[in-house]
């Protein structure tokens, strides 16, 4: 034990001899460790913004929307097609087994008007049961009911961006007469914040009207625009989307082998896809920071060969006077360890800075790994060991007749 401790004082001397070269050692491991921590960080916080933005989306989401349609060898686009009815809607509620909550869709875009006040916002036509699928509460009021629905009574919901915009922060304004597109509508409730979609799109910067009343009274159609379903259970998910898909080529007696008028999506697809692209950029940035660990890896195995050579006079002393190879050879590999775990280190708490003022100053969302972490510091010291012992060894393999004459 003593043995040891006389080897650790050694070679901590050693590196206090020439303080500047060996923080400028430890700088590569610094910056190192310092980038996986903060990169993993980042990658996670994406990854945890997308769950979270999922979450917020509802519960067992399948949406159906109105697909595209030819008109003289021209594909008029998603959603250009009229051929999603009321109908339909209605069959997936009877005939498709597993839908819990079914909402039927018509958008559009006006311009809320409220005393003095105007707002450009989306005009979401739905039904009772969005907010069930969307588990999306209320602040004030409560929510239109079916009967409302039935009657296409002029009565809105709306969404605390349009409620802040149009009346002011925390004000409840329920009862209140609104216009849209010159339409007076009765206000009778405003939903709990809800924050950005998957897409980045202000959930909140929305008025929630009856569907029946958005058909009639502001856009003069008949057919609908979208169909949004909850499933049962979670595992239902991709079986109920199927059935949907099914039911609906029936009914708009599609042929075999022709598309579909119609797209029917879920959130896992879209969850899957934004996962997986975050995942493989977080693990890109993490081995581009690992690189950086070998860079600096290879600046301490230079370094202690330099030393090495620097004090083989020295060497050639200690081995003279009893000191054994196991000795020297332990003495140069706790001076390279020493150099990657203070590197590590210091690494580790400028990873948490830079992570702290990527969320505080850029407003990037960012998750520290306590793996990333650990396996940053465990790597930063295994470095150590790997690249500090070929020049433990050569300095433990010295001649001490030679190393006494080096010059």
């Amino acid at each position: 034990m003593m043995r040891l401790l006389m080897i650790l004082r050694v070679a901590l001397k050693a590196l206090n001899r020439n303080k500047m070269r060996t923080a400028l050692t430890m700088l590569g491991m610094i910056i190192g460790v310092a980038a996986v921590i903060a990169m993993v960080a980042l990658g996670k916080g994406a990854q945890s913004s997308i769950e979270t933005q999922i979450k917020s989306a509802g519960t067992n989401v399948i949406n159906v929307y109105a697909g595209n349609f030819m008109s003289g060898g021209v594909r008029m686009g998603s959603g250009a097609s009229n051929t999603l009815t009321v109908d339909d809607a209605n069959a997936i509620r009877n005939e498709v087994p597993g839908v819990q909550y079914l909402a039927i869709g018509v958008n559009t875009r006006g311009q809320a008007i409220a005393g003095n006040q105007n707002w450009s916002t989306r005009v979401n036509g739905t039904e009772v049961d969005w907010p069930s699928i969307r588990t999306w509460a209320m602040k004030y009021g409560n929510f239109f009911t079916q009967q409302d629905v039935t009657t296409a009574s002029k009565l809105a919901v709306l969404g605390s961006t349009v409620a802040t915009n149009l009346f002011g922060e925390d004000v409840d304004p329920t009862g209140q007469i609104m216009r849209i597109k010159n339409q007076p509508f009765k206000i009778i409730g405003v939903m709990a914040s809800k924050g950005s979609s998957t897409g980045g799109e202000d959930q909140d910067d929305s008025v929630m009207i009856p569907y029946t009343t958005c058909q009639k009274k502001l856009m003069g159609i008949q057919h609908i625009q979208n169909i949004t379903v909850s499933a049962e259970a979670a595992n239902e998910v991709s079986t109920v989307s199927e059935a949907i898909t099914t039911l609906l080529r029936t009914r708009h007696k599609i042929m075999p082998g022709d598309p579909d008028d119609f797209m029917v999506r879920t959130l896992e697809e879209m969850a899957a896809m934004r996962t997986e692209a975050t995942r493989t950029m977080t693990a890109l940035l993490a081995g581009i920071a690992g690189v950086s660990l070998l860079v600096g890896g290879i600046g301490i195995m230079n370094i202690m060969l330099v030393s090495v050579t620097e004090r083989t006079r020295e060497i050639g002393l200690r081995m003279a006077i009893g000191a054994r190879g196991a000795d020297v050879l332990t003495q140069f590999l706790v001076e390279a360890v020493v150099l990657s775990i203070f590197g590590g280190s210091i690494g580790i708490a400028l990873g948490f800075g830079i992570s702290w003022g990527v969320t505080e100053f850029l407003t990037w969302p960012t998750t520290i790994s306590t793996d990333a972490v650990a396996l940053a510091f465990g790597f930063s010291a295994m470095i150590g060991i790997f690249f500090g012992f070929y020049p433990a060894t050569k300095a433990a393999k010295l001649d001490p007749i030679e190393a006494l004459r080096f010059e």
